[in-house]
């Protein structure tokens, strides 16, 4: 089955497993999956990613992050959003980069450097597609 959008299937997942409150999500492979993902465990939003399988059958398995405060679990995501779209893409330079949640989330940025941040986009003065935002 073809996919439209990968990536706002990978964010609806993951918003679904926290919801759920499972420990971990699995995901069919792709390098763009996989860039986010690392971007995101670097950032702390999520504990792990172990890529198993080989070929077609490979699969991406997000371990999720919670806090261990009080006697309930807190996800450390409190919200993903899809900011750029198949049918609206939206670019911008390091200069004109948003922040997120007044600076307390982040955004997923494609640069031509690689998948990073949009504070390291704005530290190495590259603009790109702004992916998604997460706080």
């Amino acid at each position: 089955m073809s996919q439209t959008d990968p990536i706002a299937e990978m964010l609806t997942r993951i918003r679904n497993a926290i919801h759920a409150r499972y420990n971990e999500v699995a995901l069919a492979h792709s390098r763009l999956r996989e860039a986010i993902a690392r971007v995101l465990a670097a950032e702390g939003f999520l504990e792990a990613i172990e890529i198993e399988g080989e070929g077609y059958k490979r699969q991406l398995k997000l371990k999720i992050r919670y806090a261990q405060n009080r006697e309930n679990r807190e996800p450390v995501i409190r919200g993903l959003q899809r900011v750029s779209k198949p049918s609206l893409r939206v670019y911008s330079g390091a200069a004109q980069m948003p922040r997120a949640a007044g600076g307390m989330g982040m955004h997923v940025v494609s640069t031509p450097l690689g998948v990073m941040t949009d504070r390291e986009a704005r530290r190495k003065k590259v603009g790109g597609e702004i992916l998604l935002r997460v706080w």
